[in-house]
């Protein structure tokens, strides 16, 4: 098969479509013939040498694909070969063949295709496991969404709106904000020209955010503690402003606030797979009713990763990144 290896970290230009061993399905494991991944900035990350697979995983960038089941590995019950699949990875999804867990899989949700698909399980099971199983948002509540107008970004404000909270989003263009608004976002806020702090304790009459999604890190982190309401909730899940901060525990404990960090992609193949359920579960009906759906900014050629690349690190994009492969 062929799949984007990265010989040397780097640039976009490190990213090379090369012809590779076919992978093999081990115990618990299906090979999924690929039709499309998606882009996330991990991936940058992974080509930059800075987040190296864990150990076992494909070598090769992408953390989801969507595809059609061609092997069964032992021991898997409850797929066949021939289905139609989505898939949350650990890498590998940038390439035509990949060996996926079994519990990882999820159905193509009715209605959709499977170009459209590729673009859904990071996405989906990164918000639902941080925003819903970790910081428990509830109906009413104010969820305030950093990069609201990223795949991250549109998920957390359409599930945010379907289970009855208002949603509050942080982002850098008119256009942007414009299209946050249309996904159904109340406040919208525009970091370039706007202090987030201010602006959504003045949408919430003072009293803030009750759970914040972040993708910064340590460059919003005082800013984000400020921003919470008591007995609020800041779930960080990436670091594009850095890995340090300066955390203020007063004004934490003055505000009884919780703070959890997590990523997806290292985590033990059994939570990996709770995730996967719940999100089956809860997210999946969403997108069948029309609710909830892929944001889907543009289609690339697999073998053009680099290019892909360099839209998602200048932000020109809305939603996500698909790649399809040949």
């Amino acid at each position: 098969m062929y799949a984007i290896t990265i010989p040397e970290p780097g640039g976009p230009e490190a990213l090379v479509w090369e012809e590779v061993p076919d992978p093999v399905p081990g115990d618990g494991e299906v090979l999924v013939e690929v039709v499309a991944g998606a882009v996330n900035r991990a991936d940058i990350m992974q080509r930059q040498g800075f987040y190296d697979p864990p150990p076992g995983a494909s070598p090769y960038p992408g953390l989801e694909c969507s595809g059609r089941i061609v092997a069964l590995g032992p021991g898997v019950s409850g797929w066949s070969v021939g289905d139609e699949v989505c898939a949350l990875l650990a890498g590998g999804g940038y390439a035509e063949k990949v060996a996926v867990p079994a519990g990882q899989l999820l159905p193509v949700p009715e209605g959709l295709d499977l170009k459209q698909a590729a673009a859904l399980p990071e996405v989906a099971c990164t918000v639902w496991s941080n925003v819903f199983m970790i910081a428990h948002l509830r109906p009413g509540e104010t969820l305030l969404v950093h990069g609201g107008s990223s795949g991250i970004g549109t998920m957390a404000i359409q599930l945010g709106k379907a289970v009855g909270a208002r949603v509050a989003v942080t982002a850098g263009t008119k256009e942007k904000l414009d299209f946050c608004a249309e996904l159904g976002a109340d406040v919208l806020v525009n970091y370039r020209e706007q202090d987030f702090v201010a602006e959504v304790k003045q949408a919430t009459d003072g009293a803030g955010a009750d759970v914040i999604l972040d993708n910064m890190g340590a460059k919003y982190l005082d800013r984000n503690v400020q921003t919470l309401a008591v007995n609020g909730r800041l779930a960080i899940i990436g670091m594009q402003g850095g890995v340090k901060g300066e955390l203020n525990i007063g004004a934490l404990l003055g505000k009884r606030a919780a703070i959890s960090a997590t990523s997806l992609r290292a985590r033990p193949l059994a939570e990996k797979a709770a995730i996967t359920a719940a999100v089956r579960e809860h997210v999946w009906p969403l997108i069948v009713q029309g609710h909830v759906r892929p944001v889907v900014d543009r289609e690339l050629p697999m073998a053009d990763a680099a290019q892909a690349h360099r839209v998602v690190e200048a932000s020109e994009h809305i939603g996500k990144v698909v790649l399809v492969a040949p």
